[in-house]
């Protein structure tokens, strides 16, 4: 991974055959696949109800329009793809329905997260897959540590902008890629903090230099180099573990 930065564009390529896709999508070349990570459906029924039910739907369109732009065959949903599995019945009406619009678009096949709960979330979702493989690739949530080449999702990475702001962001490596989440409503996990650096440790990861960073600023990807690049031009040396956040 010794290619110099890209400019900002709306596809970057990560590795050989992955792309990234604005605004936080992974492209599988040969599959032809759309891989979204955490997209928390049934977030604000979840949590009780507290914010106006938008997220879900504006998700789904997301999706769509990616995979007809795209001619995409199958569009994977990297886990956690409801917020949790005890929602009313309205909301997983609405979840339902979303994802069969995606089904309707493509193959969908969902990977079980952390927050689909002991049952996997069967009442809502249907059928889930613990791993699955394509293109030469593992592809999990991430809650459970993998030293196979694995795209997975739950970390949540995202790139501090700074005064609270943040930019999901993809990590890259020859043997890991990390998919941001898709969901609005989680800042995550600060790609230049310890806390990410220990976080892909069970996964391979040994060192920052292994590791490139593209951010997604709505429809452009901006890539930034390794992640030790990074650090170094923001003067990152005063960064410490703080950069822990619930997945």
């Amino acid at each position: 991974m010794s290619k110099p930065p890209q400019p900002a564009a709306a596809v970057v390529e990560l590795l050989p055959g992955i792309s990234a896709l604005a605004p936080g999508l992974l492209w599988l070349h040969a599959s032809r696949a759309i891989v979204a990570a955490d997209v928390h459906l049934g977030y604000e029924d979840v949590i009780g109800g507290a914010l106006p039910a938008w997220s879900t739907p504006e998700i789904v369109r997301t999706l769509l329009g990616a995979a007809g732009r795209m001619q995409a065959r199958e569009i994977v949903l990297l886990g956690d793809v409801i917020h949790g599995s005890r929602m009313s019945e309205g909301a997983a009406r609405v979840v339902r329905e979303g994802l069969d619009m995606l089904r309707g678009a493509a193959g969908l096949t969902l990977v079980a997260g952390n927050h689909e709960g002991r049952t996997r979330g069967a009442a809502v979702l249907g059928e889930t897959v613990e791993t699955l493989e394509r293109d030469g690739w593992m592809l999990l949530h991430g809650d459970k540590p993998c030293l196979a080449r694995s795209i997975i999702g739950h970390l949540h990475p995202s790139l501090p902008l700074g005064g609270g702001a943040s930019a999901p962001a993809f990590l890259a490596s020859n043997q890991l890629v990390v998919v941001p989440a898709l969901t609005p409503y989680s800042r995550g996990l600060d790609v230049l903090s310890d806390a990410c650096l220990q976080a892909l440790a069970p996964f391979g990861i040994a060192a920052r230099r292994q590791v490139h960073v593209v951010a997604a600023a709505g429809e452009q990807l901006y890539p930034f180099g390794t992640l030790s690049k990074l650090r170094t031009i923001i003067g990152c040396a005063r960064m410490d573990t703080s950069g822990r956040a619930r997945r």
